[in-house]
């Protein structure tokens, strides 16, 4: 192979994969609106006609992307969070360092940010965020409070209610990093964050009699 041929030119076919994975790092750089399939099939090192072979609009990247980059992500949480025999501790500590590694380990941060801010403009980021990840999301962690309220681990209350005031903190965590650390704020170790959360809404969610006996 001469020296600056495209790497495009090396394979036979353009890897879907590779694709997907070029679209995360394009969307987290720019943002929807900003990022051009040109960039994506740039990042992926394939021809823009090898790239349409897959996918015909951004959207079609979208939605590859939470397939392929979410989804099995949620897939471990939901594995985690559905052992009926655990106990609800358990699963809380384990599904907070979940969340808290996949986002300082991935650019899923700055999709999220992505997605709050241009979802006015492109409300279908929204509509697959919510109905992939967040309805999801949440669904896992009620069916687990719901589990724990039954077997007395957890305060009577209602379980969805519950669940976002298990996850409100981690999502504010995530969106302080990407929006204001970069303009020089400080920014909280979410490792630190997600464990000492599961501390204290372990403690604010344990039953009344659990309180009285510690």
């Amino acid at each position: 192979m001469q020296p600056g041929q495209p790497k495009w030119r090396r394979r036979s076919e353009a890897r879907p994969g590779e694709i997907v994975q070029a679209a995360l790092e394009v969307f987290a750089e720019k943002g929807f609106a900003a990022a051009r399939l040109d960039d994506i099939a740039r990042q992926a090192g394939v021809s823009k006609g090898a790239l349409y072979l897959y996918f015909e609009t951004k959207e079609d990247l979208f939605r590859a992307v939470v397939r392929e980059a979410v989804i099995p992500n949620l897939d471990r949480i939901e594995a985690f969070a559905g052992q009926a025999d655990a106990p609800f501790a358990d699963i809380v500590r384990l599904v907070f360092g979940r969340i808290a590694l996949v986002m300082t380990t991935t650019r899923l941060g700055a999709v999220v940010k992505m997605v709050i801010g241009e979802s006015r403009n492109f409300p279908e980021l929204a509509r697959v965020w919510h109905d992939e990840v967040i309805d999801r999301a949440l669904g896992v962690v009620t069916a687990a409070v719901v589990r724990a309220q039954a077997r007395g681990e957890v305060r009577p209350g209602d379980p969805r209610l519950h669940a976002f005031s298990l996850v409100g903190p981690l999502i504010m965590g995530v969106i302080w990093r990407e929006v204001f650390e970069p303009v020089g704020a400080p920014s909280p170790d979410l490792g630190a964050l997600a464990m000492q959360h599961a501390e204290t809404v372990l403690a604010g969610l344990a039953p009344p009699r659990a309180e009285g006996r510690g």
